[in-house]
């Protein structure tokens, strides 16, 4: 029989809780259920009032992968959802992870949670630009702390803060606050450094996806801030070898970053690292610390 479990007056089904996960570490699904209950307070700050896309691994990474926008089948009436059309599908919606029974909802049906750069309701008015830092092989995280080192001391020239955080795969990302600012103009300004990037640092740094361009180089990935498109959130599970988490840093360890393994960090990291260092993308929320784009582009 499937488990029942009250979190906060509703009703979850909880299932497989002893199924692995993770082979390689032995991390069940409880534990990626507790991982979630844990880091809470920061995740659903960081996606509170976003639509949220699932990538679903149900079965491990090594299973089947599916990516999903619309509501799973069997969303209960209770979990929020908002409008967010598509060409393809005018009346389309997205759940919205708005507390703790939603987000022990999704966690059992075992997610990476991805966000875009702008909350419901305003589709394409980013408060948020996401800069996706990809090393192609040899280079690591390592060469990706160079070039983000560089990435925040220019957008600090423009008045801008920046907060870092892994991927939770190879890369890292960078995430900046704003004022709301059509998504177009995000995206365009967000080329031009990188651009920039690559001009200043050519034996580092490329700008276009091209594979033939990419060994032993950071390809600064300015395309996120489209507005159809999703970066995986703070805190968020990755479905990889290990239980990585997509886990903010502060720059003090980027700038001492000279092994990859100094910044993977994985489930059971992260609360040390919470109860030590607190949210490092707290900031974020704070509507001081967000930026205009040069040139008054809102």
């Amino acid at each position: 029989m499937t488990p029942i479990t009250m979190v906060d007056g509703r009703r979850i089904a909880l299932s497989n809780l002893d199924k692995v996960l993770y082979p390689e570490t032995g991390f069940t699904k409880g534990e990626v259920l507790h991982y979630y209950a844990t880091v809470a307070e920061p995740l659903l700050a960081h996606i509170h009032n976003r639509p949220v896309s699932f990538l679903r691994y149900p079965d491990g990474p090594d299973g089947q992968l599916f990516f999903t926008k619309n509501p799973p089948p069997g969303t209960p009436a209770w979990v929020k959802t908002t409008p967010v059309p598509r060409s393809e599908d005018l009346s389309a919606e997205q759940v919205v992870v708005a507390d703790m029974p939603s987000l022990m909802w999704a966690a059992n049906l075992v997610v990476e949670f991805h966000t875009p750069q702008w909350p419901a309701g305003s589709p394409a008015v980013a408060d948020r630009m996401v800069i996706d830092l990809d090393p192609g092989p040899p280079a690591t995280v390592v060469e990706c702390c160079a070039a983000a080192l560089w990435l925040r001391d220019r957008l600090a020239a423009d008045g801008l803060h920046a907060y870092a955080k892994t991927s939770g795969s190879k890369g890292m990302h960078l995430a900046v606050p704003l004022e709301p600012t059509p998504s177009e103009h995000v995206s365009a300004y967000a080329k031009q450094l990188a651009q920039e990037a690559e001009r200043e640092l050519p034996d580092l740094v490329v700008h276009r996806m091209a594979k033939a361009l990419r060994p032993g180089k950071v390809f600064v990935d300015h395309s996120q801030n489209a507005a159809a498109k999703t970066t995986a959130a703070p805190y968020t599970l990755r479905a990889r070898a290990r239980p990585t988490v997509s886990a903010p840093v502060s720059w003090a360890e980027v700038e001492g970053c000279r092994n990859p393994a100094d910044l993977v960090f994985l489930a059971d990291d992260i609360a040390p690292r919470l109860a030590r260092d607190g949210d490092l993308f707290g900031p974020l929320s704070d509507p001081d610390r967000a930026g205009r784009l040069p040139g008054g582009r809102s």
